[in-house]
């Protein structure tokens, strides 16, 4: 295990609770940490490509030192419980994906059923007190169990992103504001901003 790498606690002081997605996120960024034998993320050595816009993408920013402003934190939201890690300096990668078994469920079923009732709103007081102590519970069990219980997980040759550029900016001709050059479009000969550029589409 590598010293190095920052407690969960961080990761949830970071996000404002703990919670089994973070906790998920932890153990990506951990293990891929390890496996790459890579440090924190000082500027773009190490890229991560996430699949979702979760909690566990904020475990990743804590432990990996990605970020979306730095531009390592490469946001790719399909939608599924992956991440991808990119060693730029050695030219390795490693992608993790949640294994399709609910982790919740795989751990405690009830607090899956517990879950469901809190964010339904229908849940009592007795059964919310039940369903924090369970959580709190299955985070431990993430935090410890194999990794391989939690994600599939394979070496990949990568392909390394682009590093982040600097685009000059330019003043949209609708509204005055300042726009990234690169995210600019062009209406009637003039820059515009995209709000100000307006939405066009054929269905295609």
């Amino acid at each position: 295990m590598n010293p190095a790498i920052k407690p969960y606690a961080e990761a949830a002081d970071f996000h404002g609770h703990s919670c089994p997605g973070l906790a998920l996120g932890y153990r990506a960024a951990q293990y891929a940490m390890d496996a790459l034998r890579a440090g924190r993320s000082d500027d773009e050595e190490l890229v991560c490509i996430a699949e979702n816009d979760a909690c566990g993408v904020d475990s990743i920013q804590v432990v990996a030192g990605c970020s979306v402003g730095k531009g390592n934190l490469i946001l790719r939201d399909i939608g599924k419980h992956a991440y991808t890690f990119i060693d730029r300096k050695y030219n390795r990668a490693i992608r993790l994906a949640q294994r399709p078994e609910p982790v919740i469920e795989r751990i405690d079923p009830h607090a899956s059923f517990l879950r469901q009732k809190v964010m339904e709103g229908t849940a009592s007081r007795e059964e919310r007190k039940d369903f924090g102590t369970r959580q709190d519970l299955v985070i431990d069990r993430i935090l410890a169990m194999p990794v391989e219980d939690l994600f599939t997980i394979r070496e990949m040759t990568p392909e390394i992103p682009e590093k982040a550029r600097i685009f000059r900016s330019v003043p949209c001709s609708v509204c005055g504001e300042m726009v990234a050059e690169h995210r600019a479009r062009v209406r009637d000969g003039k820059c515009v901003c995209i709000p100000c550029a307006g939405e066009y589409s054929r269905g295609w």
